[in-house]
């Protein structure tokens, strides 16, 4: 998971940083830290993104070296 995939992933679930943080159970100021681009432990990013994925989101990766492929989240649908 990238920074700019949590603040799009938390708008979708319309969660603040304090709901991911809790959801997670992680510090908020390591989920300010990871979405300004600072250092975050991989286990805390996991945590975040295992969250998220519970919440009702899906990841899209990188495709490839299109311009129109990059990476981004959806909100899964839901039934």
């Amino acid at each position: 998971m990238k920074p700019f995939q949590s603040r799009m992933a938390r708008a979708a679930l319309a969660w603040s940083t304090q709901d991911l943080a809790r959801e997670a159970e992680v510090g908020v100021n390591t989920v300010n830290r990871f979405e300004a681009g600072q250092d975050a432990r991989l286990s805390s990013v996991e945590k975040m993104q295992r969250a998220l994925e519970k919440g009702g989101i899906e990841f899209i990766p990188e495709n490839g070296t299109s311009s129109r492929g990059g990476a981004g989240v959806r909100l899964r649908e839901s039934g």
